[in-house]
């Protein structure tokens, strides 16, 4: 079911609103400020059902991107009540300082002002207070991605790890949010699976979350909204498409609800096989088009995604291209963290700890595994063919074998080392750490094709067991997370196989799994193939204006890296010769051993010469097929593997 606001689905948001038409919801930005009046204040609904804190919400100024909100909380601490925000949102694992966009902090008791002072990078402390404590502030929001917040007059997002001060010691009790709609924009609506207590229409109005921690994992999506509906594993789901009107008519809906929902239906038959049944009631996909832009986050109800907008289907699209398919790649990936990661947690997680720091060995199994499910789980819904999900997987091990830094750390390694290497990439990046996303999902690959080869178990099984274990609302473990090293006693369980040495080569070594020989039993066979001249060479550049090269990146051990080349020098000359993209293109392909290449270059403006003999790195690119002549078993197993077998 397609939906366009200002026209809205009884059938989808009545279920989960009572609808409302009380005027405070309907006044605007400046005048809902105004209501702090003694007033307005006695009629707050929150003050007959005591709990956590309760927030207001505002668009205190989309030109300057900035919201405002209004913190209300009973009983404040005796000694002087402390605030504070998270420096960290789960599922993006970097401390990125959300309280550097707070603004203007100011507290009342009662109708007096109090102080309130800045204790800590991301703490205040308000001076003691008999009866309710109340905090006004703004917060900047201009960040377009999906880990913080952003408003403009056209949409505002956030996710409460950026925008809503916890009260310290009140974490764990239940919080109200109410959304303020925004008098400039009445057509305006809201999306997001935070639960609702009294909502209008739109979906502006009060919702409640149980504690802190639930609070933080609803983001929220406002603008003028594209909605799409469709039903899966017994719980409603819905896309949200922001810039509505300007999507209409170039977004195949139906088409993208149709795929949508097989997707969603193949990975909740993963998991729930028997029952078949969603984790939750409802689930939104939050899509934000930009013109070149790509990601997501992972929530248990929801995700918030960015791509480009070519990336979803036209009407006229006919079968479907690499955007798309890499759209609905990504869509897969957020959904399988529903189970994987945000129920099915490492020890590590249980709890967060929102002020600092978790780091754990495992994302290589968080992160690795789902990304080797997501375009796989896309291939078993029928949306791909088998070649192009072994393309897919074909550029994830030529990536793999292009880093050198995956013989300096193990894909454990690099996990834990997510906050400080992964998600603070330099031009030494690819030579000091490797992907454990892209390594994760060939470990994972090895797995499950050693599982199939030797066992009547499966991937499929593991991750069943871990949800039964560990990630659903009755799992034994659901509280204790997934030890560091609870894998191959796991595996050993479930498929009688001793996985020590595995686990010590490819997962806590650097020693890559044996992919070629296990692809080759179930009928995929591989080649190499040439890799471009600056991959060949060890050479990363941008073209800069008037075509001079900047070097972005030097591989260890290549040609550049011999020549003496690093990142920032501006190449001049190769053999005499300007040294252009084409130029270096040619002379490569021309290029034999035994060949000397005079290059020049720029360093902090002053000129440095070398000469080094041509070499090429081994080719790293890989092309796999399906085998011309399997055999029946290559077949077979070919066709459990990929979800082809009639």
């Amino acid at each position: 079911m397609l939906e366009y606001f200002p026209q809205v689905s009884m059938g989808f948001e009545s279920f989960k609103c009572e609808f409302t038409n009380s005027d405070h919801l309907r006044h605007s930005s400046n005048a809902a400020l105004r209501t702090m009046s003694r007033k307005t204040r006695a009629k707050s609904p929150f003050h007959s059902q005591p709990s956590g804190p309760s927030y207001r919400v505002f668009i205190a100024d989309a030109r300057s991107h900035q919201f405002q909100v209004e913190l209300e909380l009973a009983d404040p601490a005796p000694d002087g009540q402390e605030f504070w925000l998270p420096v960290w949102i789960p599922g993006s694992y970097l401390v990125r300082e959300f309280a550097r966009h707070v603004l203007q902090v100011q507290a009342w008791c009662g109708d007096h002002p109090v102080a309130i002072a800045k204790i800590a990078k991301n703490r205040w402390r308000a001076a003691p207070c008999q009866g309710t404590l109340r905090l006004s502030y703004k917060v900047y929001a201009f960040d377009l991605s999906v880990r913080t917040a952003y408003l403009d007059p056209q949409r505002g997002f956030f996710n409460a790890s950026s925008l809503l001060l916890a009260a310290a010691g009140r974490e764990t009790l239940p919080h109200t949010v109410t959304l303020i709609r925004p008098d400039f924009a009445p057509q305006w609506s809201v999306a997001t699976t935070l639960p609702a207590v009294q909502c209008d229409a739109h979906g502006f109005g009060s919702r409640r979350a149980a504690d802190y921690d639930e609070l933080i994992d609803h983001p929220v999506e406002m603008g003028d909204l594209m909605r799409l509906t469709f039903s899966a594993g017994g719980a409603a789901h819905e896309m949200v498409i922001a810039h509505g009107a300007a999507m209409q008519g170039e977004v195949d809906a139906r088409r993208l609800a149709r795929d949508l929902k097989r997707i969603c239906a193949a990975q909740i038959a993963l998991f729930e096989p028997r029952r078949k049944r969603a984790p939750f009631d409802r689930y939104v996909f939050m899509v934000a088009p930009t013109a070149d832009g790509y990601g997501g986050l992972e929530h248990r109800s929801s995700t918030a995604l960015m791509c480009a907008r070519r990336s979803l289907p036209h009407p006229r699209m006919t079968d479907a291209d690499s955007d798309y398919r890499d759209f609905l790649g990504l869509c897969s990936h957020e959904y399988f963290h529903s189970w994987n990661v945000k129920r099915i947690k490492p020890a590590a997680f249980t709890p967060y700890d929102l002020e600092g720091e978790n780091p754990t060995s495992l994302l290589w199994l968080f992160e690795g595994f789902t990304a080797y499910y997501d375009d796989l789980m896309v291939l078993r819904a029928g949306l791909i063919t088998p070649q192009q999900y072994l393309d897919v997987l074909a550029r994830t091990i030529g990536a793999v074998q292009r880093t050198p830094g995956r013989l300096v750390q193990s894909v454990a390694e690099a996990s834990f080392d997510a906050w400080t290497k992964y998600y603070r990439p330099d031009e030494n990046t690819a030579n000091a750490t490797v992907s454990y996303y892209q390594l994760g999902a060939l470990v994972a690959l090895a797995i499950d094709l050693r599982l199939r080869l030797h066992t009547k178990v499966t991937l499929d099984d593991l991750m069943r067991l871990l949800w039964v274990r560990y990630g659903r609302d009755d799992a034994p473990l659901r509280t204790e997370g997934v030890a560091e090293d609870a894998l191959p006693g796991l595996l050993s369980e479930l498929s009688g196989l001793d996985w020590r040495a595995f686990f010590r080569r490819h997962v806590h070594g650097t020693e890559l799994p044996p992919l070629q020989k296990l692809l080759t039993e179930f009928g995929v066979q591989g080649t190499t193939a040439q890799d471009t001249p600056f991959d060949a060479l060890g050479l990363a550049v941008q073209e800069q204006a008037g075509g001079w090269l900047s070097v972005q990146r030097v591989r260890n051990g290549g040609w550049a890296e011999r020549s003496g080349l690093a990142a920032g020098d501006v190449l001049l000359t190769l053999n005499g010769e300007r040294a252009r993209k084409a130029v270096i293109e040619r002379r490569h392909a021309l290029a034999r051993e035994g060949d000397l290449w005079r290059l020049s270059w720029l360093r902090q403006d002053i000129e440095q010469r070398s000469e080094t003999p041509w070499f090429a790195l081994p080719p790293s690119r890989v092309q796999l097929r399906l085998a011309d002549k399997p055999r029946r078993v290559q077949r077979q197993r070919q066709g459990a593997w990929l979800g082809t077998a009639p």
